[in-house]
């Protein structure tokens, strides 16, 4: 059982075992972690459940010293007690990419969005990629319902908005500086390929980055119908 003072912490990657070939951004992840050999659950219900994805995960993971499980929930076997047993044993919660919106709404019927926040203040390690870094703000920026728009609707673990694929996707940066500076996103945090972030009971810790030019930016209004866009390490 973690101390009562321990750190509520959450990580966005922008990559790992399902984009990169390299595994650092995963080996920062288990660093991370509260013990040496961590328990780290997959989560891949953006993806629907994507068995190729969940066997991706276990194959890159399975050779690490860590202890790997993956939770589907489109065709839930555990009840609600093994369930939420099962979370609040982990040390790292790691959730796959895909679709934010259906992720959020699944996690809503089977209580799991109330079980991590459970987990989250226990001290076990949030992170994930995509729908995965997405999901952990209280709004974010997504092509869940086609274009790309904004979701102001998610856990509200991190304060603001969280954006991934800042450099990678077309489109991605100037309609997220659009939703900040209209209002329709709060200030937030937008995330290339290939960077890392951590937070630390709300605020930015640590950044890596397993390429050059890979970064962390802060995005705010300006006061004056614009924003200013700040780059925050590796």
């Amino acid at each position: 059982m973690p101390l009562p003072d321990e750190p509520r912490r959450v990580a966005l990657l922008g990559g790992g075992f399902s984009t990169d070939s390299d595994g650092v951004l995963d080996d920062w992840v288990l660093g991370l972690a509260r013990r040496l050999r961590p328990k780290v659950c997959f989560v891949p219900t953006a993806s629907g459940d994507a068995e190729g994805y969940a066997e991706r995960f276990l194959a890159a993971f399975a050779g690490r010293d860590c202890e790997p499980s993956v939770l589907r929930l489109f065709r839930r076997a555990a009840d609600d007690a093994s369930l939420r047993a099962h979370l609040l044993e982990q040390d790292v919660v790691y959730v796959g990419g895909g679709n934010t919106a259906n992720l959020l709404a699944v996690w809503r019927v089977h209580g799991v969005d109330r079980l991590l926040v459970e987990a989250y203040a226990r001290g076990t390690l949030l992170c994930g990629i995509s729908a995965g870094a997405n999901c952990w703000a209280r709004g974010s920026h997504t092509d869940s319902f086609g274009p790309l728009t904004f979701l102001p609707d998610g856990l509200g673990l991190l304060p603001g908005s969280v954006c991934p694929h800042y450099d990678s996707e077309p489109g991605r940066r100037p309609s997220y500086l659009r939703a900040v500076a209209s209002g329709a996103l709060p200030a937030g945090w937008a995330l290339d390929d290939g960077a890392g972030a951590l937070f630390t009971d709300g605020a930015v810790t640590r950044t890596v980055a397993r390429a050059p030019g890979a970064h962390l930016y802060r995005v705010e209004p300006d006061g004056r119908g614009g924003v200013t866009e700040t780059v925050l390490g590796p």
